[in-house]
């Protein structure tokens, strides 16, 4: 699913591209940074998978966003979003480069893709956070979300199973 870029004050959301496939991959595989993310751990991680991230560009369902410095293009994380067949709900996911965590990039990434599903008649955002997860949870209360339900996810390679928050905002 391909978008024009989204535009927020201090970054730009922009479609990824083949590029930008080692970027993400240094943070959604990274033990830290990936920490909370179902991704493999880099020593999980098959030539498939490397193969498949360099192609989600491509994928017609989910719309995969690089988000950069408005000022220089520097990349500072990710963000995807996978509208329902309706599109009245949107399913959002963000990641920020830990140079840059506690800087409000999560909220502001988060707030350009609400109001971008806003802009295309979404009623509701909805996303899913690791119980502990401390940044992200907070992230979520400070612009409204509620917990809608819980759930839980496999970490990919591995049999660890976390618990999450299935968060929901109404527009």
């Amino acid at each position: 699913m391909k978008i024009n870029r989204i535009e927020t004050e201090r970054l730009f959301l922009r479609g990824f591209e083949k590029d930008d496939a080692p970027f993400a991959i240094s943070i959604w595989n990274d033990p830290e940074m990936g920490e909370y993310l179902s991704d493999p751990t880099e020593e999980n991680m098959s030539d498939e998978y490397r193969k498949f991230i360099e192609t989600l560009g491509d994928d017609e369902n989910c719309c995969y966003l690089i988000a950069e410095f408005k000022k220089d293009a520097k990349r500072i994380g990710t963000c995807s979003f996978i509208p329902n067949e309706d599109g009245k709900v949107f399913d959002i996911a963000y990641c920020v480069h830990k140079n840059y965590w506690n800087n409000g990039y999560a909220t502001e990434m988060v707030q350009g893709m609400i109001e971008y599903a806003k802009n295309k008649g979404a009623k509701k955002i909805t996303v899913a956070v690791d119980k502990e997860n401390g940044a992200s949870n907070a992230v979520m209360r400070k612009l409204g979300f509620h917990v809608g339900s819980e759930g839980s996810y496999k970490k990919s390679g591995t049999e660890l199973v976390f618990a999450d928050y299935k968060y929901e905002l109404c527009i």
